[in-house]
């Protein structure tokens, strides 16, 4: 075990206190974005009703998901290794689920507390300024969370296990990805549902406002995207930022020893001042566009994160990797520690704010890609759909292309040293996530802006029949204004979180060879005594077809596991469909403001259907690295990761990117472009809109935590997959046994999930039979 010396120890609890003081921030920010003005009556009930569906439905997800946290937290004790390894793994993995929900939590609760806010403010003098300024601190709020909570946890683990605190850490990161990753599906699921069936019925079949308080699954969509988009991507944010700080300390002992251990920890602390500095520096002056005041706030603190992390790299470590203590072979690595390292975190800040560049290009509605997205809608929803999968694809080629430069400067930078590279490449990750608390600030000011403009057009109203409509022209446009920021700022977040997980993944590859390289040597496995066929399976050569068919199966589990998310809202949606079409049937005073919709119908509708179909692309996750491990070995295991990760970013993406370029693109028909709202333009960008819902914000988003949870399922089985395979305890009835079992458990949830899908269909056909025969009966006249 690596003891540390008294100077890294000082330095973990100085680490510490700058976690404890992120969180002091944190509450010190949110209690300015409390003190801003609540509006109206009528805003503050609108806003009541979602913050009551929104902490409902986190509320059951949680109960389900504890069970599974539960379950998880008795199985690691199974896997071999030292007894207080496993008890420190184990318990970290219950605390970093636990502070993935806290994260979660967090981000729902004050986000549906400030959505009235901004609101009210943009009805103010100023409003413009104001609102911004109240929803990129609400973000901050939860960016300086996810800081705290991410270095306490793992400046606690290190002080505590030293040198064994990677192995611990393990548990700590997978925590928090397996949270992370059910928080996405059911969150996205929730969210989605809601808003394809809301601009489904509302604004296609009735030519009604998004947010028209008449269509009552309007609440349910505005609980959505705070149970979506803020609780599900700052949970996402936060395991992105525990599972890039596992595989740096993992690979850093390996490379450099002690210093490995500690200078990852170093350069996240970081993050702390450039995540004040952005908040504080991110102002919109005047009529400024928001989304140039943003950038300039990511730009400015990303360079101070760059020089901040260099000037820490020369003052920690030494000149030369002679004598670390790491016990990876760097034979015939010369270069400076020093400048490598500093190089490494430049390369992470770089492709950040490439990244931000090129989503933004991709989806911004000032540029060429969305503006023809926008302008084939003169000729229909097909060419809609059409031209957005295409810019999809076109941006997912150039995002994969600008992650495989980062991770191949890393490599260089390493003078081809194959372990150096890959805590470069983790290192890279850290140097990224030092802008997380602007990253996550970002992406909760989508969400706050849209729930804004929503709950004003409820409050206020935007339908002339409406005898109390009172519209403030200049709150709405300012509010529009906001939306489509976020709009931008969201697909913007989604993209460097995508780019985040593949740095993590990429690096976690390397401490899963590390991982297996132990477990051969502790096990004295022989490879070359042993039978052709369980040599094949240790071997990690991609012309061996054994592992071929695992980079198969991991690209195949991607496309898997994003069918069911999309197949999950597309039934989800379709219950709303026709619940939202019966109110308005049933209760035609809905459409003339003499009947009160049913919202709470349509919040549990989004209720049961995401929390019932969470688990199939969970447990698909969980049991499919189990399932190729055991089965086919730890070397077709690992192509099944690397196919995994290749097949991840370029779906991510593409998911990501083709939705944002299709909100955008309604977002500039609705400005008066092309026939404007109401138009045909407009019902074909509806269209275009409603499919991508569940590519960027369900399916495409919970890409990033899957291949983590995949490379940490696969990192923390590696030792029994040996111990099983090739060990002294060999044992291969088992082995098969454990692969039947994982495999059974997933195929089941598919096949469960293919049922529901089929009484969901028989249902929609009922439903559509009987609508069909009330509309043939024939109207009977009444004689007077």
């Amino acid at each position: 075990m690596l003891d540390l010396g008294s100077s890294s120890v000082t330095i973990v609890v100085v680490i510490g206190v700058i976690a404890l003081a992120s969180l002091a921030v944190a509450y010190t920010l949110r209690r300015q974005v409390l003190e801003a003005a609540e509006g109206t009556t009528k805003m503050q009930e609108i806003a009541q009703a979602v913050q009551e569906g929104a902490s409902a439905y986190l509320s059951r997800q949680f109960r389900t998901l504890a069970i599974f946290a539960v379950v998880v937290f008795g199985l690691l004790f199974l896997l071999p290794g030292d007894a207080g390894i496993r008890v420190g793994r184990s318990v970290a993995f219950l605390f970093g689920a636990c502070f993935s929900a806290a994260i979660g939590y967090l981000g729902m609760w004050l986000a549906t507390r400030a959505n009235l806010r901004v609101a009210a403010a943009a009805t103010k003098p100023g409003g413009r300024t104001e609102g911004a300024r109240i929803a990129f601190r609400t973000g901050g709020v939860v960016g300086m969370s996810v800081v705290g909570l991410g270095l306490l946890g793992a400046a606690v683990v290190v002080l505590i296990f030293q040198g064994d605190a990677p192995s611990v850490l393990e548990g700590f990161g997978f925590g928090a990805a397996l949270l992370a990753m059910f928080m996405r599906v059911g969150g996205g699921i929730f969210t989605k549902a809601a808003d394809v069936g809301a601009d489904l019925v509302g604004k296609v079949e009735q030519g009604i406002p998004e947010d028209d308080p008449r269509n009552a699954a309007t609440i349910a969509d505005n609980v959505g995207d705070n149970v979506g988009d803020c609780a599900g991507m700052a949970a996402d944010l936060f395991e992105s930022y525990a599972v890039t700080l596992v595989a740096a300390l993992i690979l850093g002992k390996a490379v450099m020893g002690e210093k490995g251990l500690v200078f990852p920890l170093i350069v996240t602390a970081v993050g702390a001042f450039v995540a004040v500095i952005g908040v504080l520096i991110t102002r919109v002056r005047g009529t400024e566009n928001g989304l140039r005041a943003i950038y300039r706030g990511f730009y400015i603190s990303a360079l101070v994160g760059a020089v901040l992390a260099a000037v820490a790299a020369f003052v920690y470590l030494p000149d030369s990797f002679a004598g670390l203590g790491g016990t990876a072979d760097l034979t015939g690595v010369t270069a400076d520690p020093r400048i490598v390292a500093s190089l490494a975190v430049v390369v992470g800040v770089v492709l950040a704010g490439v990244i931000l560049w090129l989503t933004g290009y991709f989806t911004g509605t000032t540029s060429k890609p969305t503006l023809h997205v926008a302008a084939t809608s003169r000729t229909g929803a097909a060419t809609v759909v059409l031209s957005g999968i295409g810019v999809g694809f076109e941006s997912a080629v150039y995002t994969a292309g600008v992650v495989a430069a980062a991770i191949l400067a890393a490599f260089l930078l390493a003078g081809g040293s194959v372990w150096l590279a890959l805590f470069l490449v983790a290192l890279a990750g850290c140097g990224l996530l030092t802008t997380v608390g602007v990253i996550v600030a970002m992406d909760t000011f989508g969400p706050v802006s849209d729930n804004a403009q929503g709950i004003y057009e409820m409050a206020v109203g935007t339908d002339s029949e409406n005898p109390e409509a009172a519209e403030d022209n200049d709150a709405a446009q300012t509010l529009t204004d906001l939306d489509a920021v976020g709009n931008t700022t969201k697909a913007i977040t989604k993209g460097i979180a995508i780019a985040t997980a593949v740095l993590a993944a990429t690096a976690l590859f390397g401490s899963y060879a590390d991982a297996v390289g132990r477990a051969l040597a502790d096990d004295k496995v022989d490879v070359g005594g042993l039978g052709s066929i369980v040599s094949s399976m240790l071997s990690y050569e991609i012309i061996s077809p054994v592992t071929l068919v695992g980079v198969i199966l991991g690209a195949a589990t991607v496309f898997l596991f994003s069918g069911l998310a999309i197949d999950a809202v597309t039934r989800a949606a379709g219950a709303i469909v026709y619940e939202v079409r019966r109110q308005f049937r049933d209760h035609p005073g809905i459409m003339t403001f003499d009947e009160r919709p049913e919202y709470g119908k349509v919040v549990d509708i989004c209720t049961r259907d995401s929390l019932r179909e969470l688990a199939t692309p969970g447990l698909l996750a969980a049991c499919a690295p189990i399932a190729v491990g055991f089965g086919l070995g730890v070397g077709p295991l690992a192509g099944f990761l690397a196919g995994a990760i290749a097949a991840g970013v370029l779906m991510a993406v593409f998911l990501a990117n083709s939705g944002g370029a299709w909100d955008n693109a309604k977002k500039i028909v609705e400005d008066g472009n092309h026939g404007g709202k109401g138009s045909e333009a407009h019902a074909a960008t509806v269209i275009g809109d409603t499919v991508g819902d569940p590519f960027k914000d369900t399916a495409g988003p919970a890409i990033n935590p899957l291949i983590k949870v995949m490379n940490l399922v696969s990192l923390l089985i590696a030792p029994a997959v040996v111990m099983l395979s090739a060990g002294h305890d060999a044992n291969h009835v088992l082995r098969i046994g454990i692969a039947c079992v994982a495999a059974i458990v997933a195929f089941g949830a598919i096949i469960m999930s293919r049922l529901r899908a089929s009484r969901a269909d028989e249902a929609e056909l009922a439903e559509a039979e009987a609508q069909d025969a009330r509309d043939a009966e024939p109207e009977v006249t009444r004689v007077p």
